[in-house]
């Protein structure tokens, strides 16, 4: 793989505080106010309506009274961070935490905010933050890619693979998923054994035959992108069986992951794999809380009928393992180098989603703030950052776009978000576009 200054034309303009980035995606909306926002006015204002001139732009247009956390809300450990009941045990590690409370969004709708989280961008065909760093830095291994995916075992996200396309970069930046049972990558072996002499003479042949093929294209970026993503499926033969193999894990660490019970063994399991995709030189990881937004009951954090009983089920099975992970890393000593990122497209309204002067029990879409929270290398850890306003509803300090998130993060890593670009139908791209700026108050 090569390195940021043989790709891009720019070399890192400081050094780089993460080598490695984990991202832990949580699809339909987390309610910030629910969870890492605490609002004590929001409390004594329960049932009482929102009192705005300003109509409310929210997704289904159904405005009822203001609803008080259905979560208590404590400051935890020697920072007194705050953390609501929501998350017992990412509460645990609040020490470790560096909150955002002053996210904005471009969208209240899901898959364009999940592609403007991701991408930068509301349109499909963008490549997203995975794709950039495994096009800027590379993966520090040369039997596995850059850019791993893990979905959550109950479906995809709104939108699939187009949340971790490669875009516009070449084809072996797109991110590859790795599912769960026997054979994490699909089609990764043959139907049928072959024997190893008759493996070995066809891919040399195979070889010879791609690279006669690449000198009379004129060496098309495409067919190299093909060709050497073919080679690293041959490697990854090898690669994927040893490092999805979990089995020689401590039972005492698998416990602490969640592997014991149903409802928290897939993200704990998708955690660990993480942690060791990671070990083995893997760039960057994103794991996924929540399928498809339709359905019922949910299997996303959409919580448009019943906030207690949609996110209580949801952090259940992401409460124990995510914090796991964070004391994993730690206990290994790669959390000073690792960045741990924690994000949701946008949040939920401070006001119940009903119709009149009712209080609801679920909550509408709201782009205009929200809480993600990041860990690890290079981060002020203990602390919040930015704020909304006195009940949760919108920005009032220090704004943070999803330019300036994808800033701080390529920051973090060595990169300066205007240097890493891609030219692209006339025009130099970047995961920034024209914006961003780092938010230099999360920075340790």
């Amino acid at each position: 793989m090569a390195a940021l200054h043989q790709l891009a034309g720019a070399k890192p303009d400081h050094a780089a505080k993460a080598k490695r980035a984990i991202q832990i995606s949580l699809v339909g909306g987390m309610s910030h106010i629910d969870s890492f926002d605490h609002k004590p006015e929001l409390t004594k204002r329960h049932g009482k309506p929102l009192g705005s001139d300003t109509k409310p732009d929210v997704f289904f247009g159904q405005v009822g009274l203001l609803r008080k956390p259905d979560w208590e809300f404590k400051q935890r450990g020697k920072s007194g961070l705050w953390v609501s009941e929501l998350f017992p045990h990412i509460a645990g590690v609040a020490d470790e935490l560096t909150v955002i409370n002053s996210m904005t969004a471009d969208s209240a709708n899901h898959t364009p905010a999940l592609f403007v989280l991701n991408s930068g961008f509301q349109f499909n065909g963008y490549p997203a933050l995975g794709s950039w760093l495994s096009y800027g830095l590379g993966s520090e291994a040369d039997d596995l890619p850059a850019f791993v995916v893990l979905p959550d075992g109950r479906g995809e996200a709104n939108g699939a693979a187009s949340n971790w396309s490669n875009g516009f970069l070449p084809a072996q930046h797109q991110g590859v998923v790795f599912r769960g049972g026997e054979s994490p990558v699909r089609d990764l072996f043959p139907e049928k054994a072959i024997p190893a002499a008759e493996e070995k003479g066809s891919r040399a042949a195979l070889e010879k035959l791609n690279q006669m093929h690449l000198e009379r294209s004129g060496n098309e970026g495409a067919l190299a992108a093909r060709m050497e993503s073919y080679a690293l499926a041959a490697k990854m033969q090898l690669a994927v069986p040893a490092v999805a193999d979990l089995s020689k894990e401590p039972a005492k660490l698998k416990t602490a992951y969640g592997f014991d019970d149903p409802k928290t063994a897939d993200c704990g399991k998708r955690c660990l794999l993480a942690r060791r995709l990671l070990e083995k030189g893997v760039r960057f990881v994103q794991i996924y809380s929540g399928g498809p937004i339709a359905g019922s009951p949910r299997t996303s954090w959409d919580a448009h009928e019943n906030v207690k009983e949609n996110h209580g089920a949801e952090a259940f099975r992401i409460d124990q393992p995510v914090a796991a992970l964070i004391q994993d890393l730690k206990q290994k000593d790669m959390l000073k180098d690792t960045l741990v990122i924690f994000t949701t497209e946008f949040g939920r309204t401070p006001f119940t989603q009903s119709a009149g002067n009712v209080v609801g029990t679920g909550r509408d879409h709201n782009k205009y703030g929200f809480s993600c929270w990041l860990a690890g290398a290079g981060c002020k850890p203990g602390t919040a950052f930015g704020a909304t306003d006195e009940i949760g509803w919108k920005v009032a300090e220090h704004p943070v776009a999803w330019y300036d998130f994808h800033a701080t993060v390529l920051h973090l890593l060595g990169i300066d978000h205007e240097k890493l670009t891609y030219y692209h139908n006339g025009i130099k791209r970047r995961l920034t576009n024209v914006h961003g700026e780092v938010a230099r108050g999360v920075l340790a």
